[in-house]
């Protein structure tokens, strides 16, 4: 009887296993464009269904179930934001409960800079350039990206609310959107549940696959001044001086170009090494060339003028 029992048990684990992949699924999105992101979407505990397992994938998307998605899939949070008191969703929104269950996501969204309409109300439908908007800045707190620099000709460009287009035109662009046969976006219809799904799928892709670009250490001012000392009747040796932010910057001397009676002297910041810690010191840094004792070394700015400006001083050694 014991042994009975222990192969019955072993062959349901088996079916369970071998099955696992459909037995969660939702019962209503076979066949559906998105099935298989919603399915994976499903797997990770982004989406979930109504007590029958059914999806709605044709169903239209709510403000309240939108961001709620977007803000789950993506992983915002405000855990880098300290309160002086428990923010509340009232706080941004005027139509929207403190208690529900979408206020959280609604604060995050707001703090993260969704760019939510602060009249919105939680049973809105989302229309898709809504929906794509809020998205795509939902993509950009996770780094900058880089994207081809082109426009999509869109048939219905001009339904589309212009405050929109940038995020439609980088969705389109990344592939996470696509356009239709005869190239139309449809801006103001509601979004599907199924198309946000696909959709948000493509942007977690995308974030997770893409490496944004590394942040550049500031670029400091520069006031340089310039000294020269004669090295002999024909050359002169001269000195671009400035004041950087700290010893991890330098200065070089891109190019020198010639105009008439003047040498203009075109700089360029060395910037300093992202992985190395430097004391945040103000120093001096220079640079030095040598320059036919005919011309007259000036700064760029100073080219065009009969005297150096005060960015640009000449000392004489």
């Amino acid at each position: 009887m014991k042994k009975r029992s222990l192969i019955i048990v072993t062959l349901v684990a088996m079916m369970l296993f071998s099955l696992g992949q459909t037995v969660w699924a939702f019962k209503d999105v076979k066949n559906d464009p998105n099935e298989k992101k919603i399915e994976e979407l499903q797997k990770l505990g982004i989406l979930s269904g109504d007590k029958h397992d059914k999806y709605n994938p044709n169903g239209k998307l709510t403000y309240a179930q939108g961001v709620s998605l977007i803000v789950k899939g993506l992983d915002l949070n405000i855990d880098h934001i300290r309160f002086i008191k428990a923010p509340k969703a009232s706080d941004y929104f005027t139509n929207l409960k403190d208690d529900a269950w979408y206020s959280d996501a609604f604060i995050i969204a707001n703090l993260n800079g969704l760019e939510i309409p602060k009249t919105v109300k939680a049973n809105d439908i989302m229309t898709r350039e809504q929906f794509a908007h809020h998205l795509f800045k939902a993509m950009m707190t996770k780094g900058d990206y880089a994207f081809i620099e082109i426009f999509m000709l869109l048939e219905d460009e001009s339904d589309v609310n212009k405050d929109y287009m940038d995020s439609i035109q980088k969705l389109i662009i990344s592939k996470i959107v696509t356009l239709d046969k005869s190239n139309k976006f449809y801006p103001k219809k509601a979004i599907t549940r199924s198309e946000a799904a696909g959709w948000l799928y493509g942007a977690m892709q995308f974030v997770k696959e893409t490496t944004p670009i590394p942040d550049l250490p500031e670029q400091p001012v520069l006031n340089p001044t310039i000294s020269v000392t004669a090295v002999n009747a024909e050359i002169n040796k001269v000195t671009v001086t400035a004041q950087v932010p700290h010893p991890g910057y330098g200065i070089r001397i891109a190019s020198i170009g010639f105009e008439g009676d003047k040498a203009v002297i075109y700089l360029e910041t060395i910037l300093p090494d992202p992985d190395k810690m430097y004391p945040q010191v103000i120093t001096d840094v220079s640079v030095s060339t040598y320059v036919d004792a005919k011309l007259k070394p000036v700064l760029p700015e100073a080219a065009d003028s009969s005297q150096a400006s005060a960015g640009s001083a000449i000392i004489a050694e």
